[in-house]
């Protein structure tokens, strides 16, 4: 009788012992290989040429004659714009997926967080108490911006724009966003159970990119959430600063080269900006002598709205679903289109 073929998995994610066996019950022909991102350079080249199946961080990609058998690429990142140019994506018939959505929940948190902090003027009051001033114009310098009806504007109604919109219900805002398709509200990608917007309920007006400045005018904050593609570099530039209300709040939880942070400097130097909180920069980690550091209305903080301490159980998680699907011949979650980049 003709063995059957085995189904060769190389993981350089950190698995757990119950992960691991979750991983071998789903099929008696998987071979699973587990490897740390820091030790590929012990992977043997017998291992690569068999390996079927990646689940990885992206760090370090084979070149493709190296794993002539792989047809499947799970990101453990949501974002894959630092593996786009790797000549091993660009094999026919090769399935490539991430990890968009996993991370929503504890990004719309985050999202909410600064939306409140900066609407409260939290910055100007904890500079007041390092300064060990009494602020005696409170009514007038410290009034709040209230989300309750307000408007926010989503920029890129993806998976954590979508969890963003559900977490703002609650606060009753007016919620605007914008999305490349506007004529498809409802979202196709991989979002947990009971979190984001599946079926496009929590926005008010759906705009088109072509409108986003039109968006932009009404809104007193705006959230950037979209993927860095050729399309999206510098999206957020003078002229789109200028576009918004005056007085408005940005939050930016996408990638830095998004925005031209000259341009965000300018915005909050002339007031045409309240505030802005920033999670990711054009540079990272954001050198020393940048000047956003000394722009007293921006929140800095390091590339971590995306994690917690459920994040990589999350992940796992989700290269788990993707994995069933795959051994039954489903379509994937969230396979990236090569050509958008994401």
């Amino acid at each position: 009788m003709e063995a059957k073929r085995k189904i060769e998995i190389l993981s350089t994610i950190s698995l757990s012992e119950e992960q691991i066996k979750q991983i071998q019950k789903l099929d008696e022909r998987i071979k699973l290989d587990v490897y740390k991102s820091k030790e590929v350079n012990k992977i043997s080249d017998e291992i690569w040429k068999k390996t079927e199946i990646l689940f990885t961080s992206g760090a370090y990609l084979p070149p493709a004659e190296k794993v002539p058998n792989l047809r499947w690429l799970h990101s453990s990142y949501a974002g894959i714009e630092t593996i786009l140019d790797s000549p091993l994506l660009a094999q026919p018939g090769l399935l490539v997926s991430n990890s968009s959505g996993v991370a929503v929940s504890q990004m719309g948190e985050y999202v909410i967080m600064m939306l409140l902090n900066l609407g409260h003027k939290l910055p100007q009051m904890i500079q007041a108490q390092r300064e060990k001033r009494w602020v005696e114009d409170k009514h007038i310098s410290l009034l709040p911006k209230e989300l309750r009806g307000s408007t926010v504007g989503i920029v890129g109604y993806g998976s954590i724009g979508r969890e963003v919109a559900r977490q703002l219900y609650a606060y009753g805002a007016t919620v605007l966003a914008s999305k490349r398709d506007a004529m498809q509200p409802e979202d196709t990608g991989f979002t947990p159970e009971g979190l984001g917007d599946p079926l496009g309920n929590y926005f008010h007006r759906l705009y088109p990119n072509e409108g986003l400045k039109g968006m932009l005018k009404d809104c007193d904050f705006v959230v950037l959430a979209l993927p860095q593609t050729k399309d999206t570099e510098c999206l957020f530039d003078k002229e789109m600063f200028e576009a918004m209300k005056p007085g408005a709040y940005f939050v930016n939880v996408s990638r830095g080269q998004l925005v031209d942070e000259d341009a965000l400097i300018e915005a909050l130097n002339s007031g045409r900006l309240a505030g802005a909180a920033l999670d990711v920069f054009s540079e990272e980690p954001l050198p020393e002598d940048s000047p956003l550091w000394a722009q007293p209305n921006l929140i800095i903080t390091p590339h971590i709205s995306a994690f917690s301490t459920k994040m990589m159980n999350q992940v796992v998680d989700l290269f788990i679903e993707n994995l069933k699907r795959y051994l039954t011949n489903t379509p994937l979650y969230n396979l990236v289109d090569l050509e958008q980049g994401y």
